[in-house]
């Protein structure tokens, strides 16, 4: 059985360089992060947290002066791996017309699998619905 959570993600705007994602993470060293993923955007590159605790997390990233740009939405799924879960999990979110603006999933090891998705913010309530999140 698959668990969804609802999770709130920050975006972190970065030079495009070796070493700033780095900077990054050690600034919240010690602080558990479901998600951490990092992509070139443009002439910058942008970086996504999902803090396990989200008032811990902002609070460690003002501390450390790290320009946080914005928080949004988003659903952590995780569970049993099996052929065809995410075709499932796109299914439930198109059966509610929901459209989803990205997502990474991957093995997560022992007969796991997880995927993290973000939909825009008008589409969050029905998603959840959807997806059953806790």
């Amino acid at each position: 059985m698959d668990t969804v959570r609802q999770v709130q993600y920050y975006v972190m705007q970065v030079p495009n360089k070796r070493g700033e994602a780095a900077r990054a993470l050690a600034a919240v060293r010690g602080l558990n992060l479901l998600v951490f993923t990092g992509f070139p955007s443009g002439r910058k590159a942008q970086l996504d947290f999902v803090p396990e605790d989200a008032l811990a997390f902002t609070m460690a990233a003002k501390q450390a002066k790290l320009k946080l740009k914005a928080k949004k939405g988003g659903f952590l799924v995780q569970g049993d791996d099996r052929g065809g879960a995410v075709a499932e999990l796109m299914q439930k979110l198109a059966d509610a017309k929901v459209n989803v603006t990205a997502i990474d999933a991957v093995a997560a090891g022992m007969g796991r699998w997880g995927a993290i998705l973000w939909v825009k913010p008008k589409d969050v309530a029905k998603a959840s619905k959807a997806l059953g999140a806790i």
